[in-house]
C-alpha cells in the first residue's frame, strides 16, 4: 500500500465548542474521507482511551468521537462499531463511561468491541509486502491480532499530545493497543520501529485507513496521563497516518523527521512524514504562534527507560516478562492514581472544567465529571507494587556490592 488516496494530505480546522459538530465534517471532507473508507465495509472506530480518568487531552473527546459518528451516517456509512481495548493500568469499562464515549455511542446506536474479552479470536500474522522490523523478534512464537479488525476499515481517533516513550503520541500510536494484546508492553524498548510494524500490518489488513484527530485541549509535558493542558481549539484529519502525525508535531514544536517513527514510516513508504512535502488543506498553521510543547518523564516512566535502555536492562525479561511483572503495573498505578491524580491532576481537572472546552465536556452525559480520590484498592495494590520494588531494589544492591567486592 505504498501508494493511497489522500496520502500526504492533511486537513486542518479552527474550533469552537458552538461549531466543532459541524467542523469535523467540513474537516472529514477536506480530507476525503469517502475516498478513503468504502462504504461497502464495517467502519470500525479505534476510541483512544489512555486513562480511566478524565483528563484534557488524554482520552478521545466525546465531541470528537460524536462529530466522527455523525459525519459518517450522513454520508450513508450504516454499519460503525466502537473498538476498545484494555490495558494493565487503565479498565476501559470505567474509562469509556468516565471520558463520556458510552453515552455517544449509545446516542447514534453504535456497538463496541471489547479486544480483551476472551471470545475474541487472535491469529498469527506475517506482513504480505515486507518483513517485520521487530516484532518476530519480540514474539519468536508469533505475532497475533485479532481476527475481527481483518477486513474492517478503521478510524483512528487520538489526541493531540506528548508522550514519554515516543515524544508525541497520535494515529500511529492509537493503533497500538487495538492490534497487539496485553504483551504489548515487551515491545516498549523497541516502540518506534514497532509502531511502523504495526502500520504496516494495517495497510495490509484494513480496506480504509483514516485519522481524526482532536486538539481542542493538547497535552505537553509526560504524555499521555500526566500532562499539562492547553486550549488549542485545533482539528486535524487525514488518511496519511504518517501526515497527521508530522503535522501533529510540528504544531507541538517538534522535528517531525528527528522523530523516529515518523522517520522511518516515511523512509518506508508508508506516508509522508516531511513537512515539506504534505499538503495542508483548511487552517494554515503557519499563523499558529510556537507551541513550545516539551516531552518530559515520569518517575514511573524514568524507571522504566533504565530497564529498556539504561543500566537495569539486562533484567529486562525477569522485570517485565515474568511473574515479577506486576510491580511495574503497581508502580504506574501508585504515581498516577494514588499521588499525581488527587494532588496534582484533580486541581487541573478543576481549571479546565471552568473553560469553554471543560464546560462542554460536562453537558455530555449525565452532566456530571468523576474526579476520583485515593481509591483504598487503587493504595493498597501500589503498597504492595512498593514492596516488590524495595526487595528487588535492595536484591540489585547486593549484587551490586558482591560485584565491587570481587572487584576489589
Amino acid at each position: 500500500m505504498s501508494d493511497f488516496p489522500g496520502k500526504g494530505k492533511v486537513a486542518v480546522l479552527k474550533t469552537s465548542p458552538e461549531t466543532v459538530l459541524d467542523d469535523y465534517e467540513k474537516l472529514m471532507k477536506l480530507a476525503d474521507f469517502e475516498a478513503a473508507l468504502p462504504k461497502d465495509t464495517r467502519v470500525g472506530l479505534k476510541i483512544n482511551i489512555s486513562w480511566q480518568t478524565w483528563y484534557p487531552a488524554c482520552s478521545t473527546t466525546p465531541w470528537q468521537l460524536e462529530g466522527v459518528i455523525r459525519t459518517l451516517q450522513r454520508a450513508g456509512y450504516e454499519d460503525l462499531v466502537g473498538v476498545h481495548n484494555d490495558t494493565v493500568v487503565v479498565n476501559t469499562e470505567d474509562g469509556e463511561r468516565n471520558n463520556k464515549h458510552k453515552f455517544v455511542t449509545d446516542k447514534y446506536n453504535v456497538p463496541c468491541l471489547y479486544l480483551y474479552n476472551e471470545d475474541f479470536e487472535w491469529v498469527q500474522y506475517t506482513p504480505k509486502t515486507r518483513p517485520y522490523r521487530v516484532l518476530d523478534k519480540v514474539y519468536p512464537q508469533g505475532v497475533f491480532i485479532p481476527k475481527a479488525l481483518v477486513g474492517m476499515s478503521m478510524i483512528q481517533l487520538p489526541t493531540v499530545k506528548t508522550h514519554v516513550f515516543t515524544t508525541i503520541t497520535g494515529a500511529m500510536k492509537n493503533a497500538f493497543g487495538g492490534l497487539l494484546h496485553r504483551n504489548r508492553h515487551w515491545t516498549h524498548s523497541v516502540i518506534h520501529d514497532t509502531l511502523v510494524d504495526l502500520l504496516t500490518i494495517q495497510q495490509e489488513i484494513h480496506p480504509g485507513l483514516f485519522a481524526v484527530m482532536d486538539g481542542t485541549f493538547a497535552g505537553d509535558g509526560p504524555g499521555p496521563r500526566a500532562m499539562r493542558w492547553h486550549e488549542k481549539d485545533i482539528l486535524l484529519a487525514s488518511a496519511d497516518q504518517v501526515a497527521i502525525d508530522a503535522v501533529s508535531a510540528k504544531l507541538q514544536g517538534f522535528d517531525p523527521m528527528k522523530i523516529r517513527f515518523i522517520r522511518l514510516a516515511h523512509e518506508a513508504g508508508l506516508g509522508i512524514g516531511d513537512p515539506r512535502q504534505i499538503e495542508i488543506v483548511g487552517y494554515d498553521i503557519n499563523q499558529e504562534l510556537p507551541w513550545h510543547f516539551v516531552q518530559e518523564d515520569t518517575f514511573a516512566s524514568r524507571g522504566q527507560k533504565m530497564i529498556y535502555h539504561g543500566p537495569l536492562k539486562p533484567l529486562e525479561k525477569p522485570l517485565l516478562q515474568s511473574p515479577l511483572v506486576p510491580w511495574s503495573y503497581f508502580a504506574s498505578n501508585f504515581y498516577h492514581n494514588v499521588y499525581w491524580y488527587p494532588f496534582v491532576g484533580r486541581p487541573r481537572v478543576e481549571a479546565a472544567l471552568r473553560t469553554k472546552w471543560g464546560r462542554l465536556f460536562k453537558e455530555y452525559g449525565d452532566g456530571e465529571v468523576v474526579m476520583p480520590g485515593m481509591e483504598p484498592k487503587t493504595v493498597a495494590q501500589a503498597v504492595a507494587g512498593l514492596t516488590v520494588m524495595a526487595v528487588l531494589g535492595m536484591g540489585l544492591a547486593a549484587m551490586q556490592g558482591r560485584g565491587k567486592g570481587e572487584e576489589g
